[in-house]
């Protein structure tokens, strides 16, 4: 049941990279910081409408907005100083990091020559969905926020099984502080815009979506499963991702994407067996 949950996160985080598309024109903490706030309210139903089912020790909530805001805070200047395809692949180190660190960061919990493999084969995998067999670019600064957005998603994704135990409605709790602090970072940072009624409705799809049920669906999944194998199943995003990016834009597929999944799936299904 957890790997089902995973892929209902993964399902809804396939639709980031189109969405953020159509609201590229939007500036990116706004954006963030709207759609997490539009996020929260998925926890109400998880909560029987109780807001006060959301309260967690100080430390847990210090946990969550460290994921969900920290998270999306380096990933951003990331994109803003380096390369975005670059930047992405970087980023994409998540799930690789979440496999090798669980030994690391869960007691009782080893790494097994097998979940290694296939974590190697999903990141080779990730990197020819994103790069496309294209030439990586040179050096950039922006590759050190990118690499610190991977390790907070890996950490604060195991970590959330340290802590005392928290119901999955808690993460309407976690983006409500992360959103705020992202609108306060637009605010300071980035200019005033105009939505139309357009925005608003992809604003709604976004946030009730990708940077909102998919936050529940990965907390349920990582209460029930395994992380190395869950891990694993994470590097389905990107390839998800860029294969319907190209169904919009009305592109086709090309042999890079393919052989992507051929690793990405293989990787996932040896993982799964395996946990």
């Amino acid at each position: 049941m957890a790997n089902v949950y995973a892929l209902g996160a993964i399902a809804l985080w396939t639709t980031l990279a189109a969405l953020g598309l159509e609201l590229a024109h939007i500036p990116p903490f706004r954006l963030t910081g709207l759609a997490l706030l539009i996020g929260s309210l998925v926890a109400l139903p998880w909560s029987g409408f109780d807001p006060r089912r959301w309260r967690v020790p100080a430390s847990t909530l210090a946990l969550g907005v460290y994921g969900l805001f920290g998270f999306h805070f380096l990933l951003f200047l990331a994109l803003r100083y380096a390369p975005p395809v670059e930047a992405n692949l970087v980023n994409y180190l998540w799930p690789l990091l979440m496999v090798v660190l669980s030994p690391v960061v869960l007691p009782g919990v080893r790494l097994r020559p097998v979940h290694v493999g296939a974590a190697l084969a999903g990141f080779a995998g990730a990197a020819l969905a994103i790069a496309g067999g294209k030439g990586i670019g040179g050096l950039a600064w922006g590759y050190l926020p990118a690499l610190g957005s991977a390790f907070i998603w890996s950490t604060y994704s195991l970590l959330t099984k340290r802590v005392t135990p928290f119901p999955t409605a808690a993460v309407g709790g976690f983006c409500v502080v992360a959103g705020a602090l992202s609108l306060i970072c637009s605010a300071l940072l980035e200019p005033a815009v105009d939505l139309s009624s357009r925005d608003l409705l992809l604003l709604a799809l976004l946030g009730l979506g990708p940077l909102g049920a998919a936050f529940f669906l990965w907390d349920k999944a990582l209460k029930l499963g395994d992380p190395r194998s869950i891990g694993v199943l994470a590097f389905l995003t990107p390839l998800a991702s860029t294969t319907l990016l190209l169904v919009v834009r009305g592109e086709r597929p090309t042999i890079w994407l393919a052989a992507a999944a051929v690793l990405i799936v293989g990787a996932a299904v040896v993982a799964v067996r395996n946990s």
